[in-house]
C-alpha cells in the first residue's frame, strides 16, 4: 500500500507539474503565436499574433509584409481593432487599397512614371495614370520570409524579401527588411532596411488605415496634430511641383489639436490627401504627430527618422469592400499616416535625396505609441 507520506509528495509533485505547465502555456501564449494562414503561388503564408503584457494585440501576416490587425485598449480597458483590413488572405490577394501594407519600391508618386540616374532614364510602371505610385503590385503582393523574435518587453517579426533588378522599371537587385516590434510600452515600431548593388531610389512606408473609434466608424471626431508648417505642392494628380505651400491660415493646417471633420468638407478630393514636411532636420527622431479620439479616449502619436507624412483620409475608401467583423466601409472610415521621403523626389533635385547607393544602406523607422487621453 501506498504511505500517506508518498501520497502526500506525489500530490505535490503532480501540482508543481501542473503549474509549470500552466505558467509555460501561459507564457507562450503571451509573446508570439503563428498560425498557417493559406499558400500563395506555392508558397506558405503565416499570420502572427504578437501580444503584450497589457494584452495589446498586433497580427502580421508574410503576405505583403501587413499589418491585419491591431488591438488596443480605451479609457476602459476594452480592446477594439483600429485598422481596416480582412480576416482572411483572399481578400489581401485580390486588389485592394493597401489595407496594412508595406510600400516600396518607391512610395507615392513618381512624375511620368520616369526618372533619370546617371544619365540613364529608367521607365517604371504607370499605375496611376500617366505616373508610378507606391511601386506597383509588388511589395503588398508578393510572399516575404519571416522570422519572429523575443526580447525582454518585447516581440516582433523579422519580414524579409528580394526585389530583382528592374522589377517594375526600378534598376539593382534590392534586399528589403522590415521589422515589426510589439513592445510593452504599447509602441509599434516600424523597421525599414535595404540595400542595392545598384544606385536606386528607395521610398519605404506603412499602409494602415486608421480609426481610433473601431472600424465600424468615421473618423470625424478624431483631433489631428501635425509638426509641419508646409505641405508640398501638388498638381491636379496629386504630384508634387518641386515647391512648398505654408499652412499656416489655411484649411490645411493642423500644427494644433484639429478634429477631422470641421474642414474635411471644405477640402478638394473629399478630405485631405496632403504630403506635410515636418519642421524637423532630416533623418532626425522626433514625435511628429498626436491623434486623439474622445469618445474612446484612446491617442496615438507618431515617431519618426522621416522627413514627411502623407495624411490621407480615406476620401477615396469603396462602400463595395467588405472588410473584418462583416463591416462595410465607406469614405472617411480611417485615416492613413504614411511617413516617408517626399513624393518626386527622383525628379526634384530641390528635395532630399532618396538615392541609395550599393555602398549605402537605407534605413528608416516609425513608431505608433498608443494611450489613453489624460483627464
Amino acid at each position: 500500500m501506498i504511505s500517506f507520506k508518498c501520497l502526500r509528495l506525489l500530490t505535490l509533485n503532480c501540482l508543481f507539474f501542473l503549474l509549470l505547465n500552466c505558467k509555460t502555456s501561459t507564457n507562450s501564449a503571451v509573446a508570439i503565436q503563428v498560425e498557417n494562414w493559406g499558400e500563395v503561388e506555392n508558397k506558405p503564408v503565416y499570420l502572427y499574433t504578437l501580444t503584450n503584457a497589457n494584452g495589446m494585440q498586433a497580427k502580421l501576416t508574410n503576405f505583403g509584409g501587413i499589418l491585419t490587425a491591431l488591438l488596443t485598449p480605451d479609457k476602459n480597458n476594452n480592446l477594439t481593432d483600429v485598422v481596416l483590413g480582412f480576416d482572411n488572405l483572399d481578400q489581401y490577394v485580390a486588389d485592394n487599397p493597401c489595407f496594412g501594407a508595406t510600400i516600396g519600391r518607391f512610395a507615392n508618386r513618381i512624375r511620368n512614371a520616369e526618372f533619370v540616374i546617371d544619365s540613364t532614364t529608367y521607365i517604371v510602371e504607370k499605375n496611376a495614370g500617366e505616373h508610378h505610385i507606391h511601386g506597383g503590385q509588388e511589395f503588398n503582393k508578393v510572399v516575404w520570409e519571416g522570422k519572429t523574435f523575443t526580447d525582454e518587453g518585447k516581440n516582433g517579426v523579422i519580414f524579409k524579401y528580394h526585389s530583382k533588378d528592374g522589377t517594375k522599371g526600378f534598376p539593382g537587385n534590392l534586399d528589403v527588411t522590415v521589422t515589426y516590434t510589439l513592445t510593452d510600452s504599447n509602441d509599434l515600431r516600424i523597421d525599414f532596411e535595404a540595400n542595392t548593388d545598384k544606385a536606386t531610389h528607395i521610398n519605404l512606408t506603412h499602409h494602415s488605415y486608421f480609426n481610433l473609434a473601431g472600424t465600424d466608424k468615421l473618423i470625424y471626431d478624431h483631433e489631428i496634430k501635425i509638426d509641419a508648417d508646409n505641405i508640398t505642392t501638388i498638381d491636379e494628380d496629386i504630384v508634387p511641383t518641386g515647391t512648398f505651400t505654408p499652412v499656416k491660415n489655411t484649411v490645411m493646417d493642423l500644427t494644433s489639436l484639429t478634429a477631422i471633420g470641421k474642414n474635411i468638407g471644405k477640402l478638394n478630393n473629399n478630405g485631405y490627401h496632403f504630403c506635410y514636411v515636418f519642421n524637423k532636420a532630416l533623418s532626425e527622431y522626433k514625435k511628429v504627430i498626436e491623434v486623439i479620439e474622445p469618445k474612446s479616449g484612446r491617442t496615438m502619436s507618431v515617431t519618426t527618422t522621416q522627413p514627411s507624412v502623407q495624411f490621407y483620409s480615406g476620401n477615396g475608401i469603396s462602400n463595395e469592400i467588405t472588410g473584418k467583423y462583416d463591416v462595410t466601409y465607406q469614405p472617411h472610415s480611417a485615416f492613413c499616416l504614411e511617413t516617408q521621403h517626399l513624393p518626386n523626389t527622383p525628379n526634384l533635385t530641390n528635395f532630399p535625396t532618396t538615392l541609395v547607393k550599393p555602398n549605402e544602406t537605407y534605413k528608416e523607422h516609425v513608431i505608433y505609441s498608443f494611450g489613453i487621453q489624460k483627464d
